[in-house]
């Protein structure tokens, strides 16, 4: 399998102008200008057209419940699996899958399985062990065993503090998580991050600061997200960020709504203050919590209604970020690229770059509308119609 695209505007995610990109197979051999692959007609060569398109790389989506979530409001409201349409239509070519209130119902043997069937289908996938409860509910009866072990499992979480719905883990309970992530990931060379759940709670980020310096543990075992939740937390998360940590931002299709009832921060507008602080642009993500529920609740935490987390708002995000913060599109796209595999250790992805996996996104130049996605190679969207199918879309 050659392919060949021609004349796109290629974001590393540094902007590295007009180019051309060869894959071959699954992987990018080479990028540059003129490039050709005379294989003397033994193998087809498919060529796509890039004129007037920003070649990117996949979306990676580092926090998305692929087995659905949900449950606050009983079983018939527990949110539906994520499809491989879900995520290709919308640019992710790499997803980590995570459970969250719910760790009961949905298990990591099912997780694990869900993440198979989505490689299966075309793309990469990855698992968080354990859920919001703690003790962390694992695979192999060991929080270390699941991460050293298993190869898909790469870090833990998505742990909840600050929330009604959480454990109520004890500072030594939450550092202890962290310390056997912080050495299982040492030990098999995977990131070993911790994916902290930040509710509304008013202790915010206490234990995670605490931890940081209190013990040897640096800031950068935690990825906490949902940190645009509310103005407090997120002021609690930008000064996490000055002090070395990074920070998740968590996508919302209906932020217009949400704007006019709670101060959630609007993602382009939560990154353009970390930008203004000076803090680096390598520390920020941005995720979907796709397939996730998004429970109402009173002043009594009593459920009053629920939503559902979507994969297509991580595009919409970086399109606010250029449109609305003037913020460079090659910053915005690092939030979905290059930050979280360098954060999660996933060092095949999220750049254009020779040797790295053919996960792209052809994007038009004047709107950012997904055009064409191909993961490890593969043509999954081209002109905006999905190519490829997962199992039962079709059925």
């Amino acid at each position: 399998m050659v392919t060949i695209i021609r004349n796109a505007k290629v974001y590393q995610p540094e902007y590295a102008g007009r180019q051309d990109i060869l894959i071959l197979g699954g992987t990018i051999a080479a990028v540059g200008q003129g490039l050709k692959a005379d294989l003397g007609g033994s193998v087809p060569v498919t060529i796509l057209d890039a004129d007037g398109l920003a070649a990117v790389p996949g979306f990676i989506d580092s926090h998305e419940h692929i087995l659905g979530g949900g449950g606050e409001g009983g079983f018939h409201t527990r949110t539906p699996e994520a499809s491989l349409g879900d995520l290709i239509r919308n640019g992710i070519t790499t997803v980590v899958g995570c459970i969250g209130t719910d760790g009961v119902g949905r298990d990591q043997a099912a997780l694990l399985a869900k993440v198979h069937a989505l490689e299966n289908e075309g793309i990469t996938a990855y698992a968080y062990t354990g859920s919001y409860q703690v003790p962390v509910r694992t695979l192999t009866g060991s929080l270390m065993k699941d991460i050293m072990m298993l190869d898909k499992v790469i870090g833990v979480g998505e742990i909840a503090i600050s929330d009604h719905r959480s454990s109520q883990p004890s500072f030594e309970e939450f550092a202890r998580i962290a310390a056997d992530a912080r050495v299982a990931g040492m030990l098999s060379g995977k990131a070993g991050i911790v994916n902290v759940h930040l509710g509304d709670g008013p202790r915010r980020i206490d234990l995670i600061s605490r931890v940081i310096h209190e013990t040897e543990i640096p800031a950068s075992q935690f990825l906490p997200t949902h940190v645009n939740r509310n103005e407090g937390l997120f002021d609690a998360c930008l000064a996490f960020a000055e002090e070395g940590g990074a920070i998740d931002f968590t996508g919302n299709e209906d932020i217009d709504y949400w704007e006019t009832v709670c101060d959630e921060v609007r993602v382009c507008t939560g990154i353009r203050r970390l930008l203004d602080r000076g803090i680096p642009d390598d520390r920020f993500t941005i995720s979907s919590d796709g397939q996730g529920s998004l429970p109402m609740f009173n002043s009594r935490g009593e459920y009053q209604g629920i939503g559902i987390g979507k994969a297509s708002c991580l595009l919409k995000e970086i399109r606010e970020c250029v449109f609305r913060e003037g913020i460079p599109l090659e910053t915005a796209l690092k939030g979905v690229t290059s930050n979280p595999a360098s954060i999660l250790k996933l060092n095949a992805k999220g750049r254009i770059r020779p040797g790295f996996d053919a996960d792209l996104c052809l994007l038009t130049e004047d709107s950012l509308e997904l055009h064409t996605v191909l993961a490890r190679g593969r043509i999954m969207v081209r002109e905006g119609k999905q190519q490829v199918f997962g199992t039962f879309e079709q059925v």
